[in-house]
């Protein structure tokens, strides 16, 4: 069973960085797109930034500029490195990938745990 383990959450000042990470607990056949979403307290999960074969890279407009997405195809890593943290990055991060475990089987839709980022003074 294929699942998605991030690392790298916790407890930063405003202004400072963290890097998440994600990758996969068993090797898959190929995957087209990995991202990062997050959610804060009472409200809806929302696209942070995202990597895929078809499109590039995309970001949230409220990161743009301040979070970097990057990806290891080859070992299914995907990392979000997140500078210039602001009180409103707050939230729990999940990382999400659409891949193929097996050649066979058709892409599906993964979500890892989730990993708590806070931001505060």
């Amino acid at each position: 069973q294929v699942q998605l383990v991030e690392s790298g959450g916790g407890f930063v000042q405003p202004g400072g960085s963290l890097r998440l990470s994600c990758t996969a607990s068993v090797s898959i056949f190929d995957h087209n797109a990995m991202g990062w979403y997050r959610q804060a307290p009472g409200k809806q999960r929302e696209l942070v930034a995202l990597i895929s074969d078809g499109r590039g890279t995309e970001y949230a407009d409220s990161v743009k500029g301040r979070f970097t997405i990057s990806r290891d195809s080859s070992k299914t890593i995907v990392d979000l490195q997140m500078n210039s943290l602001k009180s409103e990055d707050t939230a729990v991060y999940y990382c999400n990938a659409h891949l193929r475990p097996y050649s066979w089987q058709p892409y599906v839709n993964f979500w890892g745990r989730g990993t708590q980022v806070t931001v505060s003074s």
